[in-house]
């Protein structure tokens, strides 16, 4: 199998709800967004943020996301490049609620705690659980014409073909689509 194969293929089998593809996922790309993390958290942040809560919420955010068709992803670049946003978004959020509660982080101490990393980066039992809770709650959530897109988009179908099936403008429905993921995301809190 190609590379570029392989890789859409993993991503068809997250997006299925594939715990063994999402542990391969975590295995091939955590580090990359560990490092994204690592380097935007200064010394005096990293007394006050978790590096390992960053790196889960943005993963959580991401297989939501990801299961409910939000991305289309073709390229490991670009899957890397998506979860970096992620995690840069997820800090600049944290270091303003630390700014919007009158939290001087400056004055925290140079060389702050930084969370140890994991033995083993692929999600455990307890978090395959979570995962799967967390997503039955966010598809839930979502109108039954909502739950359809997303049903069809977790099956790969692109937007051309979901409105050729459903009715309507592609863009429209995409649009549409992205409005009720981010509802959901806010109600569940996975947009910090």
């Amino acid at each position: 199998m190609a590379p570029d194969d392989s890789f859409r293929d993993l991503v068809r089998r997250v997006r299925g709800g594939d715990d063994a593809a999402a542990a391969e996922l975590v295995r091939h790309y955590g580090p990359a967004l560990r490092r994204a993390v690592r380097a935007r958290l200064t010394d005096r942040l990293r007394g006050l943020l978790d590096l390992s809560g960053i790196y889960q919420s943005v993963l959580a955010s991401f297989f939501v996301r990801a299961a409910a068709g939000q991305y289309d992803l073709h390229s490991p670049g670009q899957l890397v490049r998506l979860l970096e946003a992620m995690a840069r978004h997820k800090l600049l959020r944290q270091v303003e609620r630390l700014r919007a509660d009158r939290r001087d982080y400056a004055r925290c101490p140079e060389g702050g705690f930084e969370a140890g990393e994991p033995a083993d980066s692929a999600p455990g039992p307890d978090e395959v659980a979570e995962g799967r809770e967390l997503l039955a709650q966010f598809l839930s959530r979502l109108s039954e014409p909502e739950r359809r897109l997303a049903d069809l988009r977790a099956l790969g179908r692109s937007w051309k073909d979901i409105a050729g099936e459903v009715g309507g403008n592609p863009d429209a429905l995409r649009i549409q689509f992205t409005r009720a993921v981010n509802r959901v995301a806010r109600e569940l809190g996975l947009d910090d």
